[in-house]
This record gives C-alpha cells, sequence and structure tokens, in this order.
C-alpha cells in the first residue's frame, strides 16, 4: 500500500510550505493565481465544484468563466510542480469539481491553531496557562496577510479574533504570577492586531510601572493616544487615563519612597495649561463642583463647542483642541465629545463670563488659523448646584 505524503502549509502569517523547494516559498505567481492556490488549500478536505470555484473568482469580468477555470487549474499545477518536483497530479479532477490527490495528506498551522483553541477548555491549572501560551505562539502573523481576496480577509478576521480571545484569557495569569516580560511581549503582538485595544495598552502600561518604567508607560500611552487619533478619532478609555496619570505622577515623583499624600497633593496635571479628560472623568468633576456650588451659592457654567461642517478632518479638531488647552485657565476640565466638537467648565464663570471667553477663544483660533475654513459654534449653560441626592448629571447632554 502506497505511503501517504504529508504536505505542511503555513498561512498564518507569510505563506510558505516546508516541503517547497528552496527559492519556491515564495512564488512569482499573480494574485489571482496564488489566491486561487490558496482556496485549493485551505479547502484541501473537500471536493470543490466548478460553480463554487466560479462564482470565487469569475463572478465578474469573464466571457467564458469555464475555459478560464481550465487555464486556471492548469496555471496552477503548474506552480505546484515548481514548489514540489517530485510530486504527480497534486490537483486531481473529478466529475464537475476539483480536490487534492487522495495520497497526499495536507497539514495547515491555521488548522492546528484552531483546533488547540477549541481543545483548552479541556485543561485547568499550570497546564491551562501552557497551553495558552502554546497556542499563542502559533499565531505568526495574519492569515495570509498578502491576500486581500473577501473569502481570505473574513477568514482573517476569525483568526484574529480566536488569537485576541487567547491573549485576553492568558495576560490576567501571566500577571498574577508576576511574568511582565511575557505579559509585554504578547500587548505588543497583540496591539499590531487590535490597533485600538485598550485591554492590551493596560496590561501593557501596568507591567512596565510593576517593573519600574513609568516612563515607558507614559511613552507607551502617548502612542497610543496620537493612534487612536488619527486612525479613529477617538481617545483612549478612562481606565487607560488613569493608569497614564499614575505613570506620570510616578515619573515627576520618582515613584518611590514618597509619601503618598505628597504624591497625590502635588501630582497631575499640567499647571500651563486646562485638564484635557475622559467624558467619563468630566462627569465626575462636574458632580463635585455642583455639589461645591450648593454648599456657597457660587456659578459656574458649561460651554459646549463644536466646528461647522467645513472643516479639513482632524487638522482642525487638533486646532482647536490646542487653542483650548491652551487659553482657558489652569486646569479647567475639557472633554472630546466627538471628532469635532468639546464640552468644557469654567469655574467662578458666569453664563455672561462664559460667552464673552468663548468669543475670546473663536477670535484666537481665527487669528492663529487664519486660512482655516472652520466655523466655531458654542453652547453655554450656568452649571445648577446640586439639590437633589441625584449625582453625575452635568446639565448638557452629551
Amino acid at each position: 500500500m502506497e505511503e501517504t505524503k504529508t504536505i505542511h502549509f503555513e498561512l498564518l502569517g507569510s505563506f510558505s510550505c516546508r516541503e517547497a523547494r528552496d527559492g519556491e516559498k515564495k512564488n512569482r505567481a499573480g494574485r489571482k493565481a496564488m489566491s486561487f492556490l490558496q482556496y485549493m488549500i485551505v479547502n484541501h478536505t473537500r471536493n470543490i465544484s466548478s460553480e463554487e470555484l466560479i462564482r470565487q473568482f469569475w463572478a465578474e469580468q469573464s466571457n467564458d468563466p469555464a475555459n478560464a477555470l481550465k487555464n486556471m487549474v492548469f496555471k496552477v499545477r503548474g506552480m505546484l510542480k515548481e514548489m514540489f518536483p517530485d510530486q504527480e497530479n497534486l490537483l486531481v479532477t473529478l466529475p464537475g469539481c476539483y480536490a487534492w490527490n487522495p495520497a497526499v495528506r495536507l497539514e495547515l498551522d491555521s488548522e492546528q491553531f484552531e483546533q488547540n483553541c477549541l481543545a483548552l477548555r479541556k485543561h485547568s491549572g499550570e497546564l491551562y496557562l501552557e497551553k495558552l501560551l502554546v497556542s499563542i505562539a502559533l499565531y505568526k502573523g495574519d492569515f495570509l496577510s498578502g491576500n486581500d481576496s473577501d473569502w481570505a480577509i473574513s477568514l482573517r478576521r476569525y483568526y484574529q479574533t480566536l488569537y485576541l480571545d487567547l491573549c485576553k484569557m492568558t495576560l490576567p495569569l501571566l500577571q498574577k504570577q508576576e511574568r511582565w516580560t511575557e505579559v509585554i511581549s504578547i500587548c505588543e503582538q497583540a496591539g499590531m492586531v487590535d490597533l485600538s485595544g485598550d485591554t492590551f495598552i493596560v496590561y501593557q502600561m501596568q507591567a512596565l510601572i510593576s517593573m519600574g518604567h513609568p516612563e515607558r508607560a507614559v511613552q507607551v500611552y502617548r502612542s497610543f493616544r496620537e493612534l487612536l487619533w488619527q486612525e479613529f478619532e477617538i481617545g483612549p478609555a478612562e481606565q487607560v487615563e488613569q493608569i497614564y496619570m499614575l505613570a506620570e505622577s510616578m515619573c515627576k515623583n520618582n515613584g518611590y519612597g514618597q509619601d503618598i499624600l505628597k504624591l497625590v497633593a502635588e501630582g497631575g496635571l499640567d499647571g500651563s495649561r486646562a485638564f484635557f479628560c475622559t467624558f467619563s472623568v468630566f462627569q465626575s468633576i462636574v458632580a463635585l463642583e455642583k455639589r461645591h456650588l450648593s454648599r456657597t451659592g457660587e456659578k459656574s457654567s458649561l460651554a459646549i463647542v463644536s466646528l461647522g461642517n467645513k472643516v479639513t478632518p482632524t487638522t482642525d479638531a487638533r486646532r482647536l483642541e490646542r487653542i483650548l488647552l491652551e487659553g482657558l485657565r489652569t486646569g479647567d476640565p475639557v472633554a472630546r465629545l466627538d471628532a469635532g466638537s468639546y464640552i468644557l467648565m469654567l469655574t467662578g464663570a458666569t453664563v455672561e463670563n462664559a460667552r464673552m471667553v468663548m468669543d475670546r477663544l473663536d477670535r484666537t483660533f481665527h487669528k492663529i488659523y487664519s486660512h482655516s475654513k472652520a466655523c466655531i459654534s458654542f453652547r453655554v449653560s450656568p452649571l445648577e448646584p446640586d439639590r437633589t441626592e441625584e449625582r453625575g448629571n452635568i446639565g448638557l447632554d452629551k
């Protein structure tokens, strides 16, 4: 009986094959031919009908899809012959379909990765963590990273989800054992897959702080915040902001042997700028101010500042943010509502005074950025004292 040959294909990351002849691992075939071969590899366990292949690769822009399919199969067989010169008839033609020669068994790293993920529930304790780490190590990159076909993209998202879930299950276990270097390594790799993943930034910053590197945690935060704004025009989550403030305070106070009361009293804000924070933190600050007003009878105001429609995306928003942070009083809280609007609190300011401040900021913006087409609008409302048991109502809806 003829022995079944096994061929190992690697699909996570760069497409390659262990048994391919040297120099042929990165075949010089066209993108469509390579995608066709990869589709056949991914579906190696079944017979693939001609109709399915035509629908997948020649749904449009082909007057004779049946002949195009035959030509593609001929081309792909030639590619396989270059990769495996000792193998004959790797792809066989059956009535109405194509399949892999049953004398050859294909092993895919993506399938092994998926099987490992599904088998994790069978383990517990130290063995569970060990299996998690082994599974994570199998993920060497996104599934067929060079293939932008729809079928490949959907599978890529599936494997990304499996991988990110693995990382999220692993990190708390490593953190509990204080294996900080491994935590950082996983966070860095997962962060390249999920650019906006707050979870991985949180664990990475916590690990750096625990290792005595708060300055590196601050750098990680700033890079992450810049990325979020450039790619998605959003800010970091509140938990990320809180860890950043801790890391920054440790940097300013060297973080070691400092009296905790002194750290709280001295740490925190840039003394020359308004206080930029998340909306959740802003709500908490305003809630405290409302309680303060109920005791003192003083006045404070809220304002929403927005850009018009005729703006340069991101650029004008950055400009407005700079004007607010540098033009308001030290410590005035400011939070972003969306890509082009902000909410702020002016402590001790009446509505009339608040409008004067807004007019001044508007003039400053157009004086510095005279070529901008932005039309700044604002809405001012008095901050009502807290006379009820309700907390956190800031007087203006988000």
